[in-house]
């Protein structure tokens, strides 16, 4: 057994970029793009609320990650929720005085639609969806630990743009009305990249997260070719921005992207995440593309809610021996750490990452 010491548990960002690289830094990373804040407050033993920032900065170093992520745009991860500005917008502008907006099926995007022509398009929010905040990027500046850095959560170029319009609506558009599809893209990306502009000009934050899920377990939700006209053209320009600025670019994505792996890897993904185990075969995935991208993830979330911590340990081996040889690959979930999962088995997968994971690997 490895015996850990406070050093290698502290925070490292230089791990996670050794690691994008296809190099061997001192252990295998954890990577999460979310942990709810439930499994944060068992961590620390206090609960831990969206606006303690601290404690959530505690959480992560202390849990043996070398970031936090923290959002820019207008939908956080997960599901939605009146936490996203895109939801507050909606409920302050679009049903201001009206006893709707105590209702979650008359403001929430997985519920209901809001573009469903060219009219709504031109009296859309769109000013106010576009002040997007930055207070917490301000705030953590002075709470991160030596070596640990913040890597900024955007994208949902697409999700956002379906969502805003309903998916059938979304859908026939394409076929029907695709100036009006292209549009909507235009101005949520153009928010997404106002926001990105002003994240590049912190030293603290040294990635950009991208979460935007793409596809069914079955394959693409829309044809490449559409997700080449309308949405890989955004995500090349965001990710040459971040290499311009030295950032790494990850892109978290459930569904098989089988499909879409070459796409991803020319628009210039440095991490894919989570690798969605439900439906693509990592060791496959790692064979094939290794060389040219890293993974995270693959530990179904399944696992973590009815699994045992042996079992999930014995996965997070497998894992390791078949994915990180030589790099390229961070041990995280199937998705993210939602407060359903067994506590124990989220233990288990981040003592199994921290027992197995050292370079070189004995496993």
């Amino acid at each position: 057994m490895v015996k850990l010491t406070p050093m290698d548990i502290e925070p490292d960002f230089g791990r996670i970029r050794k690691t994008a690289q296809h190099k061997e830094p001192d252990r295998v990373p954890l990577c999460e793009v979310l942990v709810e804040y439930p499994i944060q407050s068992r961590f620390l033993g206090r609960e831990v609320k969206s606006k303690d920032l601290a404690s959530q900065v505690e959480f992560w170093a202390k849990a043996g990650y070398d970031y936090i992520p923290l959002t820019v745009g207008m939908m956080t991860p997960g599901k939605v929720t009146d936490e996203s500005s895109i939801s507050r917008v909606i409920r302050e502008t679009m049903f201001k005085d009206s006893p709707e907006a105590e209702d979650e099926k008359a403001w929430n995007l997985e519920l209901t639609s809001f573009i469903n022509n060219r009219e709504d398009f031109e009296h859309f929010p769109w000013d106010l969806a576009g002040q997007l905040d930055f207070s917490k990027f301000y705030e953590v500046r002075n709470l991160l630990p030596e070596g640990m850095k913040v890597i900024a959560v955007s994208g949902k170029i697409f999700t956002l743009t379906w969502m805003l319009m309903g998916f059938n609506k979304f859908a026939m558009s394409l076929i029907m009305d695709e100036q009006l599809v292209a549009d909507v893209f235009h101005k949520v990306a153009e928010i997404q990249f106002r926001g990105l502009e002003q994240i590049f000009e912190m030293p603290h934050v040294q990635a950009v997260w991208v979460v935007d899920d793409l596809a069914f377990g079955t394959g693409p939700m829309i044809s490449p070719q559409a997700f080449r006209d309308h949405l890989f053209p955004w995500y090349r320009e965001m990710a040459r921005r971040c290499h311009e600025k030295g950032l790494l670019f990850f892109m978290h994505s459930d569904g098989d992207l089988t499909m879409l792996m070459e796409d991803l890897i020319d628009l210039g993904v440095d991490v894919l995440q989570p690798v969605d185990p439900t439906c693509m075969d990592i060791v496959r995935i790692k064979e094939t593309y290794g060389d040219r991208l890293c993974l995270a993830g693959n530990v179904p979330n399944e696992l973590l809610r009815s699994g045992t911590p042996s079992e999930v340990e014995d996965l997070v081996k497998k894992l390791i021996e078949k994915c990180a040889p030589g790099g390229g690959y961070c041990v995280g979930s199937g998705n993210s750490v939602p407060e359903w999962a067994r506590f124990e088995n989220y233990m288990a997968m981040r003592g199994a990452a921290l027992k197995h994971g050292f370079y070189p690997l004995s496993i």
